[in-house]
């Protein structure tokens, strides 16, 4: 019993990085609801990754580049870890909520492969803003604050996609992303909530930082997740009657815009 269950948990961890990410994990996991359900828990693991890696970026950047060239290279690396994957979501939901159709005529827009002008304003908006941040943070702080934020940022932004899934509806009931997570409960949620924190503190401490302030700073970053995706929940739920995958990529991209610019108002004040 104890090994079958270790094997699930293994297989959903998998299972969340090979859907969250591009790193190739040469292993194959069933897409099931048992394992697709416990991966939630493991979503910020998946972001954490990304994050270690976007910090070795920008540590390198900072060190050998300047901080224009060495933005747009984070940002490339960052969207390349996704493959786009959030940033197509962001498209679609600024395409459809901002048409400002009927519910129906919005979740057909966002459906659409074609992109259409309020999803290239949103996606060069959003580009543009993750850059001006980037390069004040490589320009401007030195700070013992930044490191260890940078790398929760993305396990943040991804366990507040789970949450999203489990609290709120779906808006077409039966298909897209929560018909694949509909097996996943508060349980999850709550154990990926328990994880994230405890390892945003791990990661303060193994860059230094004491337990006191690495447990602040990681309340501090949750507090503001769920505040931004509360919001963007009930905004999107009055919309659209429900969530899609395009919103949780949107939501998920929009936390990691407001998590950076904390991260810049922390260090550089």
């Amino acid at each position: 019993m104890a090994v079958r269950s270790l094997k699930l948990h293994a297989q959903a961890l998998v299972a969340a990085i090979q859907f969250l990410t591009r790193i190739p994990v040469p292993l194959t996991v069933p897409f099931e609801p048992q394992v697709l359900s416990r991966s939630t828990a493991y979503f910020s693991i998946a972001g954490s990754i990304i994050g270690g890696m976007i910090t070795l970026g920008f540590a390198a950047v900072q060190s050998w580049l300047p901080a224009g060239p060495g933005a747009v290279l984070l940002l490339a690396l960052w969207l390349s870890l996704s493959g786009a994957l959030h940033m197509d979501g962001w498209m679609d939901t600024a395409d459809g909520v901002l048409s400002h159709r009927s519910r129906e005529r919005m979740l057909e827009i966002m459906k659409d492969s074609r992109v259409g002008a309020m999803g290239v304003l949103a996606a060069v908006l959003l580009v543009l803003f993750k850059f001006t941040v980037l390069y004040e943070l490589l320009y401007n702080t030195n700070s013992i604050y930044a490191l260890p934020l940078l790398v929760t940022i993305p396990a943040w932004s991804r366990w507040w996609m789970a949450a999203a899934i489990v609290i709120w509806p779906s808006a077409r009931e039966g298909e897209g992303i929560g018909a694949l997570f509909q097996a996943a409960s508060l349980r999850h949620v709550w154990s990926g909530f328990v994880l994230t924190f405890l390892l945003a503190c791990g990661i303060g401490l193994a860059f230094g930082l004491p337990l006191s302030t690495s447990a602040f700073t990681a309340a501090g970053a949750a507090a503001v997740t769920m505040a931004t995706g509360t919001f963007m929940s009930f905004w999107l739920v009055r919309k659209l009657g429900g969530l899609t995958g395009d919103t949780y990529g949107a939501m998920n991209e929009a936390i990691e815009a407001i998590l950076l610019l904390a991260l810049l108002l922390l260090t550089t004040h």
